[in-house]
């Protein structure tokens, strides 16, 4: 029978995670199960990249061949070469692992979302109810523009083999296709970067006006992010990842700026009905009050 979770069994018709808040020893529990559960979601999704491993590795391989076979020198050529004998089965499990993570890496989201979720109140809780389809969505837009870009890149690498003449490329299979695997995942994690900055501006822990104060300190940190994530290391990857993520911190501001404000309202709206008269009696009393305050503005 499954256990239900503490939260579950302590929470009651007022929503107010005060009024169930877990112990420590709770709390552990909590969590140890669902980083169980995303160990065990990973596990299966390396199971099945291992399958789908020679489909990702044959699309993967033959865009690295497009993009850098036309822009080898004449007579220079390009082969692919494996060094040990165990290389072959440590690529396979390497991009297996990397298949499996981007399978898994939904239900990760949804794993700590049910994990903070019962800690956060109403109004606090609505942001998040955004956070899966939107971090599925930017990683999607992250693997996309890296895969756009790609091919641009293995060729501005490819076109210094013309520095070196009567050379040619031997590529070891695991260090091209994993430096591929790595990039597309960089953008994909890396993309994520406005939407921890929508959450943390959509439960006030920092201000769009803030944000547009420290823009310049903000880039420049986007571009040192960019830096240490793109596996590579090159300018090239660097700018292509930090020039985006830059144009998509901008947006994510004005985002926080505009929920911000529609959180701002909806406080005005629950304080307004809270001063208003509820009985006939207050009513009277208040215009009462009101004519009062008029007629010493009128003896004044």
């Amino acid at each position: 029978m499954a256990k239900t979770p503490w939260w579950k069994s302590k929470r009651n018709s007022s929503d107010d995670p005060e009024e169930f808040r877990a112990t420590l020893v709770e709390h552990l529990e909590e969590l140890r199960d669902r980083i169980m559960r995303s160990v065990f979601a990973l596990a299966l999704g390396w199971v099945a990249g291992w399958f789908l491993e020679p489909f990702a590795y044959g699309v993967l391989n033959r865009m690295a061949r497009r993009a850098i076979e036309p822009r080898l020198p004449v007579g220079s050529k390009f082969e692919e070469v494996f060094r040990h004998v165990s290389d072959m089965f440590m690529l396979q499990l390497k991009l297996a692992f990397g298949i499996g993570l981007i399978l898994a890496f939904p239900y990760i989201v949804l794993q700590i979302w049910w994990f903070v979720a019962p800690g956060l109140k109403p109004n606090e809780r609505k942001p998040f109810l955004r956070l899966a389809p939107f971090s599925v969505f930017l990683f999607a837009l992250g693997v996309a523009f890296c895969w756009i870009i790609l091919p641009a890149a293995l060729g501005w690498f490819a076109d210094y083999l013309h520095n070196f003449p009567g050379t040619s490329l031997l590529q070891e299979p695991g260090t091209l296709i994993l430096f591929c695997v790595k990039l597309l995942l960089a953008f994909g994690i890396g993309f994520q970067l406005p939407l921890v900055v929508w959450v943390l501006g959509a439960l006030n822990l920092l201000s769009a006006e803030t944000l547009l104060k420290y823009w310049r300190q903000s880039a420049t940190a986007i571009f040192i992010f960019a830096a240490i994530v793109t596996p590579s290391n090159d300018a090239f990857s660097m700018l292509m990842m930090a020039i985006p993520l830059t144009l998509l911190f901008i947006i994510s501001v004005y985002v926080v700026k505009f929920t911000q404000r529609k959180q701002l309202r909806q406080r005005e709206a629950q304080i307004a009905p809270a001063k208003s008269p509820t009985t006939p009696r207050q009513a009277a009393e208040q215009t009462d009050a009101e004519s009062e305050t008029e007629a010493d503005i009128d003896q004044e």
